[in-house]
């Protein structure tokens, strides 16, 4: 009697849902604050935009690395499994460690408290934001539960519905709020021209890049993609290209409407722009955004994290019932009820502010790491039967490594103590790894 087939992910998502996890990884809450961090940083219109150009230029570089690295490895666990064959096990463990306690599962914990009071504000319940949040990312976990294609098609819905919120954003600024006096009479950088600047301009990076971070999250998914080789790749470049449009943009009218020094002064630009446009109609109509917004950033993190730790899982770095997949729905369940669980208690425990403060270098630390990753790659020769060749390499990879290491450079330099916390949880992470190294050897 032929022994059943255990239960296996299915390919069952295609371009238009790589593009939209593309966009819906990147794009959360970050766009609606951080111009005001940015232009705090930077005091003209030119720079304040140009901080967003470059970033989107840099995210770009990034996206061309990422869409060959999908192409040689179209394999589930996306990042993880570049970092895992080209430095080992240690690394990508590291990784995995660090998107479950730190960067997915941190972000995913702030960004539901964001959700929560966008939601209590909206509907004037009076409940805890903390069990708002929660119950959110408990329906979250459900809903990814019941299979990749439920999920995805969630996630794609409130994709459009963000796309629609920022063109309205974008629209009414631009139809129905007259050009700030301060915008026109700016300079176009601030003077002098010098070392303090470009620090100025360092600082402003890091608010930039943490609102562009997300793209690589797609490759999470490669596992489930009917044509990884294809459709990754293309989702990548069309997904960051799409983002970049739109963020330079919202820059611009939040620069338009607010004038430099008034857009410095708030931190709530979205809301000022739209209430200037429509009054408190227009503040309710953002704030409706962003809470669709905040919630579609939930739903792909939610889709696409837990396949990193299902990999780790089949690689014998995780317990073993983390890559158990449910011969219902095919997904696996253990390792998304992981991420709901973990991004749960920090959102409960109140310390995910602290936590978003030191993502950004930790982050960047591995993206740099998989940026290096192809020059590996193509000196091996690893896959190279692939349909895309990021264009400009090593040139535009390189830009892409240099860029990932000054961006955590700058992010050290202007929060140490936090950074630094980042890399204790980091390097707590080692000892972790090397008994699971033991134990999986002891199996062999």
């Amino acid at each position: 009697m032929a022994q059943e087939e255990a239960p296996r992910l299915l390919r069952r998502l295609g371009l238009f849902d790589a593009t939209m996890l593309v966009m819906g990884g990147i794009i959360g809450t970050g766009i609606f604050v951080n111009p005001a961090s940015v232009a705090r940083a930077v005091h003209t219109p030119v720079l304040i935009v140009g901080a967003w150009v470059l970033g989107g230029i840099v995210a770009m570089a990034g996206a061309l690395v990422y869409a060959e690295l999908a192409v040689r490895r179209p394999e589930t666990g996306g990042q993880y499994a570049y970092l895992r064959d080209a430095w080992g096990p240690i690394p990508a463990f590291l990784y995995g460690w660090s998107l479950l306690l730190v960067i997915q599962s941190g972000g995913m914990a702030a960004v539901a408290i964001i959700f929560a009071r966008h939601l209590l504000v909206l509907t004037g319940w009076s409940l805890p934001e903390g069990a708002v949040a929660a119950a959110t990312l408990g329906v979250l976990t459900l809903v990814n539960c019941l299979g990749v294609r439920a999920g995805s098609n969630v996630q794609s819905l409130l994709m459009l519905l963000k796309l629609a919120a920022i063109g309205a954003l974008v629209g009414c600024a631009l139809l129905l709020v007259p050009v700030h006096p301060a915008t026109t009479a700016a300079p176009l950088v601030d003077p002098p021209v010098s070392l303090g600047l470009v620090a100025a301009i360092g600082a402003a990076a890091t608010p930039v890049m943490f609102a562009y971070g997300g793209w690589q999250t797609t490759s999470f998914v490669a596992g489930e993609m009917r044509d990884p080789r294809r459709d990754l790749a293309r989702g990548v470049l069309i997904g960051v290209a799409g983002v970049i449009l739109l963020y330079t943009a919202v820059a611009f009218v939040c620069v338009w409407a607010l004038g430099p020094a008034g857009l410095a002064a708030t931190h709530t630009p979205a809301t000022d722009v739209m209430s200037r446009a429509l009054g408190r109609t227009g503040a309710t109509l953002i704030a409706l955004g962003i809470a669709v917004s905040t919630l579609g950033f939930l739903s792909q993190g939610m889709l696409t994290a837990p396949r990193v730790y299902f990999a780790m899982a089949e690689d014998r770095l995780f317990f073993p019932v983390v890559a158990r997949v449910s011969p219902r729905t095919h997904v696996p369940v253990i390792a998304i009820a992981l991420q709901g669980f973990a991004a749960t208690v920090i959102a409960l425990s109140g310390t995910y502010d602290q936590i978003l403060s030191y993502v950004v270098s930790v982050d960047f630390l591995f993206f740099g790491l998989t940026g290096a990753a192809l020059f590996v790659f193509r000196r091996r020769g690893d896959g190279e039967g692939g349909m895309f060749r990021a264009p400009g390499h090593p040139f535009t990879t390189g830009l892409f490594v240099l860029a990932c290491a000054a961006i955590v450079a700058a992010t050290v330099a202007n929060d140490l103590r936090n950074s630094l916390i980042g890399y204790g949880i980091l390097l707590v992470g080692v000892p972790v790894c090397l008994i699971w190294l033991r134990l999986r050897s002891a199996r062999s």
